[in-house]
């Protein structure tokens, strides 16, 4: 594999999927979040034999639902250990193929693919910028790439900020521990945190109150497994970058893609662009 991922980043990963499989996780539920994601992906650009690639695949949630719409499903993680959650939930697509790799080792000839989705782990690597030019350079000229990075918080207000920067000291601290420990407190975070404050802006809702800005809203209708899951995501994991609306913007130009359209809803930042005809914009 190429050198554009942090080997405890991904080790961290692959024991995330193993304990999450998702296997708990409901039909509902999967596909709500997976409609949070694709909102914007443009599903009416792709023929029935589309190929394409899920970038960062994980236990293959999010590819359970793309794999009956298209038709081939490259599902690629630089952890093993992942792919082998990922091949155990896909078993019932045989158009899903998995691929152990990197950003900078994709197997396939340049413009090649018709669509390609990457959700959750370029914030995770060392080279954003350069995985997302890795990822479109596979792409053919005017396919869709849809990306998901974490927010820099660019659309809240200072005092949110505040708490996330003293959140952030705590995952520093625990994404160091032995795994063992680091589920251990993850877990702690989301019976103690995530649930009661999830299931209080839920009843401020249901009194009529806005609570977008309420820490850990998103989670107001979401399963405790999902906190779960979340929070090992969350305070578990080494590298972790944010980036603003601006920012990512300007990556997917950089990377040769146009057209850029950001979802207007949680999560923050999700955007889809589609490769340019003249190709990439050289680094």
């Amino acid at each position: 594999m190429g050198a554009n991922y942090d080997a405890k980043t991904v080790e961290g990963f692959g024991d995330e999927w193993a304990e999450f499989d998702q296997s708990k996780l409901s039909e509902a539920e999967l596909q709500a979040q997976f409609n949070n994601y694709f909102k914007i992906f443009p599903w009416e650009a792709l023929g029935e034999h589309a190929a394409g690639f899920d970038m960062g695949c994980g236990s293959g949630r999010w590819a359970k639902l793309v794999a009956p719409r298209v038709g081939r499903l490259y599902c690629i993680d630089a952890s093993r250990k992942a792919l082998g959650v990922a091949r155990q939930n896909l078993r019932q697509h045989d158009n899903c193929y998995f691929i152990q790799s990197s950003f900078e080792s994709l197997p396939f000839m340049d413009n090649a693919l018709d669509f390609g989705y990457s959700l959750g782990v370029l914030h995770h690597i060392p080279d954003t910028a350069g995985g997302m030019r890795a990822c479109v350079d596979k792409l053919k000229p005017g396919a869709p790439f849809l990306v998901y990075v974490y927010y820099a918080l660019d659309n809240r207000p200072a005092w949110f900020r505040a708490l996330w920067r003293i959140t952030d000291l705590l995952r520093r601290c625990v994404s160091r521990l032995p795994f063992t420990l680091r589920y251990r407190v993850s877990q702690l975070i989301a019976l103690l945190v995530y649930y009661p404050l999830a299931r209080a802006s839920l009843l401020l809702e249901w009194c009529g109150l806005n609570v977008d800005a309420f820490p850990l809203s998103a989670y107001r209708k979401r399963s405790l497994y999902t906190m779960r899951t979340d929070s090992l995501d969350r305070f578990g994991t080494r590298m972790e970058k944010r980036f603003t609306a601006a920012q990512l913007r300007g990556m997917m130009e950089h990377a040769g893609l146009e057209h850029i359209r950001f979802s207007d809803c949680i999560p923050y930042w999700c955007a889809v662009g589609y490769k340019s005809a003249v190709g990439s914009v050289n680094a």
